[in-house]
């Protein structure tokens, strides 16, 4: 979602990140090797998201709204869904405006445009962290997730390679009725379940399609 607005996905084709190994910036193992290089590293993806604006996409999904109960279940870590005016969303994978307690994870603060530094401490006196699911980690919010899509009458997945689990799991547990609609510029190479309908092409250039789609199901 948040590529077209100047927004590095997360992996690309080589497992690099902004030129790092994920596993080096993304993992407990690599905070725990190097945290201030993992600290400048979302100290760099925040002040990105903070430069960035969301795109029609975001915007498209938000206008949804005026017809639809609209759930966004988000693998990003950016704001944009939220500044793009959508009002209910759940972040799988965390949020990178915010710090958690490498002690206490429940303790959670709002960064707003703050970085976090090698010595910051939460009240318990534990170092900060990016408010971020790393590999080798629980999602938790991975129930609320199942939850929305088993009540869901439409599912839209958007720009996701689904190769990253539990995420990618979650087109499994929709009802058997519900319209699923997959849109990714390579959607229609996907080996995808049966009833999935493709669209081959990003956010942004699937708006019409999918006003199509979705107003005619009203």
């Amino acid at each position: 979602m948040s590529a077209e607005s100047g927004i590095s996905t997360f992996r690309d084709a080589g497992g690099l990140w902004e030129g790092h190994n994920v596993m080096e910036v993304a993992s407990p193992e690599g905070f725990a090797k190097d945290p201030e290089l993992v600290l400048e590293f979302y100290n760099q993806r925040r002040k990105n998201v903070r430069e960035a604006e969301p795109n029609a996409g975001h915007i498209f999904l938000a206008s949804l709204e005026e017809h639809f109960d609209v759930s966004i279940i988000t693998q990003n870590v950016d704001d944009l869904h939220e500044r793009g005016g959508s009002t209910h969303i759940t972040h799988l994978h965390g949020e990178i405006r915010k710090a958690e307690s490498t002690g206490a994870p429940s303790w959670i603060i709002d960064l707003g445009d703050k970085d976090i530094e090698l010595g910051d401490l939460c009240k318990y006196g534990h170092q900060l962290r990016p408010h971020i699911v790393w590999f080798g980690e629980a999602v938790p919010k991975m129930e609320d997730a199942v939850q929305e899509v088993h009540a869901a009458d439409i599912l839209l997945v958007i720009g996701t390679s689904l190769q990253v689990y539990p995420a990618a799991g979650l087109l499994s547990y929709a009802k058997p009725h519900t319209k699923r609609i997959l849109v990714d510029p390579k959607a229609q190479e996907m080996d995808l379940p049966k009833g999935v309908e493709p669209i081959n092409d990003t956010a942004v250039g699937a708006i019409d399609r999918l006003k199509e789609l979705l107003m005619n199901s009203l």
